[in-house]
């Protein structure tokens, strides 16, 4: 048995995820480049693995969330250019430079602090809050925010190449959210038009997320910055993708023990299931401590010899316990597929997020660093 396999890992496709890059390129406009998004250690997917397979296939744009994640991305990539879209404080601007790091700019303040703490040159793209309500530039016309952008343009030690934001609500088939949405992209637009206007030539505007790039496709946006569909997810499981994608990412575990309950027995914590006649059920090594949530508790179902089994009971820290009844031949030491495929069936992180009210992001970002990461 290979030595992962002695409760619970992870399977990551790389195969997947390069196919899931070429479609994904293939329906953005020629003026739109990816930007691979892989903070949160690539969405749990293991930033190390999926920063080598990205530059192996020629992305060359990296979007991270803080310098942490930015040395350990440039660890991994010699020649990437990392752009981190939240905010460093000033104190770190050596560290940014000795790392060739782009900063995220979020306001004139910011930018002064940055320079001043800088020896050379920092780069930068300037944030913009068009109408996220988080971080960046601030202003209810176009002329007072490229006003703002210019004061930081001429700081002795920053190098601008680009403006962005962030959109809200580009994963929204609701007709406001969709106004709501183009109102933000005409809003960068019309500041990077202006900037052109004053003299100003910007390498970068970019605004589309993955949302964006599925149901916002636009050519004035230089890159794309691509997140949970490059792991074959939905930005809203609501809504159908333009284009299929796989899953990367599939979640495994083991049996552990295989009895007969009867009529009247409770199983797991809270007593919260008891049998209402005999049944078979398996004992599961992977739990909440895994990533696995206890809010699937009597919700959730996985794949033993593909087919689905419910989850009787509370998910616990470090097991879980299926109804096997419907399988005739089952026993300890047998895979179970929490996430993935198993057979014709299929288990994705966006239906267990539509079981508890979250969203796929979280499911598989939230996977423990005690699940192996195994790279298929």
């Amino acid at each position: 048995m290979e030595p992962y396999r002695k409760r619970a890992w992870a399977e990551i496709s790389l195969n997947s995820l390069e196919e899931n890059i070429n479609i994904i390129r293939k329906n953005l406009l020629p003026q739109s480049e990816v930007m691979a998004v892989i903070k949160a250690d690539a969405y749990g997917h293991g930033e190390g693995e999926i920063c080598h397979k990205l530059e192996q296939i020629g992305i060359k744009y990296f979007a991270v969330s803080n310098l942490d994640e930015a040395v350990s991305v440039r660890e991994h990539c010699d020649n990437g250019e990392i752009l981190i879209l939240g905010y460093t404080p000033p104190e770190y601007a050596e560290e940014l430079e000795n790392y060739n790091i782009i900063q995220g700019v979020v306001s004139l303040k910011h930018a002064a602090d940055l320079s001043e703490n800088a020896r050379g040159k920092i780069r930068c793209h300037i944030k913009i809050d068009t109408g996220m309500g988080r971080i960046g530039l601030k202003h209810y016309n176009t002329s007072d925010c490229v006003d703002e952008i210019e004061k930081i343009i001429n700081l002795q030690k920053l190098s601008v190449e680009g403006v962005y934001t962030h959109l809200a609500v580009a994963d929204s088939d609701n007709e406001d959210d969709i106004t709501y949405t183009n109102s933000q992209i005409d809003y960068i637009i019309n500041v990077y038009n202006e900037l052109k206007n004053r003299g100003i030539n910007l390498s970068h505007v970019h605004y589309l997320n993955s949302a964006g790039a599925c149901y916002h496709n636009n050519q004035n946006s230089t890159l794309a910055r691509i997140g949970i569909i490059m792991y074959g997810l939905h930005p809203n499981y609501e809504m159908e993708l333009p284009y299929e994608l796989k899953p990367v990412l599939a979640l495994k575990a083991i049996i552990s023990q295989v009895k007969v309950i009867n009529e009247g027995d409770f199983v797991s914590y809270g007593r919260t299931f008891c049998a209402k006649s005999s049944i078979k059920v398996a004992t599961v090594t992977v739990g909440y401590a895994d990533g696995y949530s206890r809010l699937l508790s009597s919700k959730g179902e996985a794949l033993v010899q593909g087919q689905r089994c419910k989850i009787v009971g509370r998910v616990c820290m470090d097991q879980i316990v299926l109804d096997v009844s419907n399988l005739a031949d089952v026993h300890a030491g047998e895979i179970v597929t929490l996430i993935g495929r198993d057979g014709e069936e299929i288990i994705t992180a966006d239906e267990l997020a539509s079981l508890y009210g979250t969203i796929g992001y979280e499911v598989v970002c939230g996977i423990s660093k005690r699940v192996p990461r195994i790279y298929i």
